[in-house]
C-alpha cells in the first residue's frame, strides 16, 4: 500500500484522519540541551532523545512531552479530529497552602525575594529566583598595575558580583554518617517548631528505619509555654540582656489534642530578650511521651526535650519553609 502524500490533512480511503508521523527511528539526537531552571530535562515521546519538558501552555504532542514532574498532560482536546497537536494542561488536584495563603494547583508565587515556587498536586517545588552571574565582569581592568590584568571594583560593583553568587545547600544535608545494618543513614535538619508557645509538631525527611526509604518523621516540640507577659515572670540577670533558658516552678502533665500525658514533667524552655533578639533551641534530645485519651486508650508521640537555647538575631516564623536556606 502506498502512502497518502502528505498525511495529517487528508483522509484516506476509509474515511480516517490521518496523523504526521513524528517519530523516526533509528534515533538520532542532537546534543543534550540545558533546560532552564525548573524545566524538567526528559525522554522524547518516542523514546529517543533527552529533551527539554514541555511546560504549561506550549504546544506538544506524541514526541514534545509536557512536564510530567509539575503534573502536565497534553490536551488534545481542541485538535479534534486529528488529536495531532496538543496544549500542555495542568491536571485537576489539590492545591496548596502556605503560611496561611492557599494557591491553587498548577499555580506559581514568589514567597521570598529568593525562591519562584510552584503548587503541584499539593506539593510545592522553588527554584532559585536570582541570575546566575555572567562569564564576564562588570570591573574594569586595568593594564598599568604591577599585577597585569588586575582588576578594580568599586564596593557598590562588588556587592553586585556577590548578590548573583549563590550557592544553594543540598536538599538532604545528612547527619554525621552512619553505616546501620548497610543502609547509609541520612536526613533533613528538624523544621522549626509550628508554635512560639505551646506544644507544635516539628518535622524532617529520613531514612533511619528498617527499610532504609525516605520517610517523613514528626514529633512534639514545646519552645516556650503561652504566658500572657514572659518578660514579667522570667527574671533576666543583672547586666544580661537575655536569659536563654527557663524552667516552671513545678512538674506538670502537657495537653495535646484534649489527652494528657501519664506522666508530669519539669521541661526546659527557651526564654527571652530586652533587645530584639529571640532564643532558638541550641542542643535537646528526643524522648518518647504516653498521652491518656478520655475514654480512648493511650498513645505515645516523640519529643523533643531542650537541654539549652541559644539567643540570635535571626528569627524565622513558625511554618517557614526557608528558614534553613543561607546564602554563602
Amino acid at each position: 500500500h502506498s502512502l497518502p502524500e502528505q498525511p495529517g490533512d487528508k483522509p484516506s480511503e476509509t474515511g480516517e484522519v490521518q496523523r504526521k508521523e513524528v517519530c523516526r527511528w533509528p534515533c538520532r539526537c542532537p546534543p543534550v540541551p540545558a533546560c532552564t531552571p525548573g524545566v524538567s530535562l526528559v525522554k522524547d515521546g518516542c523514546g529517543c532523545c533527552k529533551v527539554c519538558a514541555k511546560q504549561a501552555g506550549e504546544p506538544c504532542n506524541e514526541a514534545d512531552v509536557c512536564d510530567p514532574h509539575k503534573g502536565l498532560y497534553c490536551d488534545y482536546s481542541e485538535d479534534e479530529p486529528r488529536y495531532e497537536t496538543g496544549v500542555c494542561a495542568y491536571l485537576v488536584a489539590v492545591g496548596c497552602e502556605l503560611n496561611g495563603v492557599y494557591y491553587t494547583n498548577g499555580q506559581t508565587f514568589q514567597p521570598n525575594r529568593l525562591y519562584k515556587c510552584l503548587c503541584v498536586s499539593g506539593a510545592i517545588g522553588c527554584t532559585p529566583a536570582f541570575t546566575p552571574r555572567l562569564a564576564g565582569s562588570p570591573c574594569t581592568r586595568v593594564s598599568g598595575r604591577k599585577k597585569p590584568g588586575q582588576s578594580i571594583c568599586g564596593l557598590g560593583q562588588h556587592k553586585q558580583l556577590q548578590s548573583t553568587n549563590h550557592r544553594l545547600m543540598s536538599a538532604y544535608r545528612s547527619l554525621p554518617l552512619v553505616l546501620k545494618k548497610k543502609c547509609l543513614i541520612q536526613a533533613t535538619p528538624w523544621t522549626p517548631c509550628s508554635r512560639t508557645c505551646g506544644i507544635g509538631i516539628s518535622s524532617r525527611v529520613t531514612n533511619d528505619n528498617r527499610k532504609c526509604e525516605m520517610k517523613k518523621e514528626k514529633r512534639l516540640c514545646f519552645i516556650q509555654p503561652c504566658l500572657t507577659n514572659m518578660l514579667k515572670k522570667i527574671k533576666i540577670p543583672k547586666g544580661k540582656t537575655c536569659q536563654p533558658t527557663f524552667q516552671l516552678p513545678t512538674a506538670e502533665k502537657l495537653v495535646f489534642s484534649g489527652c494528657s500525658t501519664t506522666q508530669r514533667y519539669k521541661l526546659t524552655f527557651c526564654g527571652v530578650c530586652l533587645d530584639k533578639r529571640c532564643c532558638i533551641p541550641n542542643k535537646s534530645k528526643m524522648i518518647t511521651v504516653q498521652f491518656e485519651c478520655p475514654n480512648e486508650g493511650f498513645f505515645r508521640w516523640k519529643m523533643m526535650w531542650i537541654t539549652s537555647c541559644v539567643c540570635q538575631r535571626i528569627c524565622s516564623a513558625p511554618g517557614d519553609i526557608f528558614s534553613q536556606l543561607k546564602l554563602l
